[in-house]
């Protein structure tokens, strides 16, 4: 009988460091929806990876920041209680060698929940002179004692092999938490929900802010495989309904392509 690995491992930062970009790249497809809007991830979200008899359980979690209402004060509590109970914490941070308030937070709970740390240095792909790697290395290394250090790309895939293999060494042994097949443990509605979600961040830009909601009211699929999705869109004012339909439904079109896709 072989004996079967698992690990739970928490994803953290700040927002805006690349975390679900990272989540997405060690699952091998979107789970996490990505954009270049801070706080984009409300929810923690389990990433599923099966690997013969190594099941790897990644979490991916909202950028802790100062919460400035009652939906950051939420997200920053699923943080925080996203390192309780995992078997390691992988902390995503620029290439910049000052760590900020909310790397310090998070090194601060690590420490005191006594979670084994891995640093990852993201988008090393935007660092004009690699030998500032050194600095951002050594500024970490002040403030905790990282079992391993890895500067990466989760964009382009660059150093995400290296960091699954030094992930191996958390899990233990025990039975697969998950079915081999799963790669997360969001609905199928839910993830739905979050891709025209991202759609309407990116398309929309600054006109409509985090306040707007995705509900999908009906979905079906039919013999030949298409699968039909009604989708409520909720907005905080009335103003922004007129700009997510756009002129003679023009926005809402390219919202609903481009989730399509």
């Amino acid at each position: 009988m072989n004996l079967t690995k698992s690990g739970m491992i928490s994803i953290v930062g700040r927002p805006n460091v690349g975390k679900s970009t990272l989540t997405n790249a060690l699952v091998g497809e979107k789970i996490a929806i990505v954009t270049n809007k801070p706080q984009t991830t409300r929810n923690r979200i389990c990433g599923i990876v099966t690997r013969g008899d190594c099941q790897f359980v990644f979490t991916d979690t909202p950028g802790l920041h100062k919460a400035r209402n009652r939906l950051g004060e939420y997200m920053d509590g699923v943080v925080r209680a996203s390192i309780t109970d995992v078997d390691a914490a992988v902390l995503v941070v620029e290439p910049i060698p000052k760590p900020g308030a909310p790397e310090l937070q998070l090194m601060e709970r690590m420490k005191a929940l006594k979670v084994p740390g891995v640093l990852v240095i993201n988008k090393i792909d935007t660092l004009e002179q690699k030998d500032k790697l050194l600095e951002v290395i050594d500024a970490y290394q002040q403030e905790f004692d990282f079992d391993a250090i890895l500067p990466i790309s989760a964009q382009k895939g660059d150093g995400v092999p290296e960091l699954m293999d030094t992930l191996t060494g958390y899990l233990t042994e025990g039975p697969q938490l998950f079915p081999e097949d799963m790669t997360t443990d969001q609905p199928e509605r839910q993830v739905m929900a979050e891709i025209l979600r991202e759609k309407m961040l990116r398309l929309l830009q600054r006109e409509i802010p985090h306040g707007t909601a995705v509900e999908i009211t009906r979905f079906s699929e039919r013999d030949n495989e298409i699968v039909d999705v009604e989708a409520t869109i909720y907005c905080e004012k009335a103003s922004h309904k007129g700009i997510i339909i756009g002129k003679q439904g023009a926005m809402l079109k390219k919202i609903s392509t481009s989730a399509r896709k």
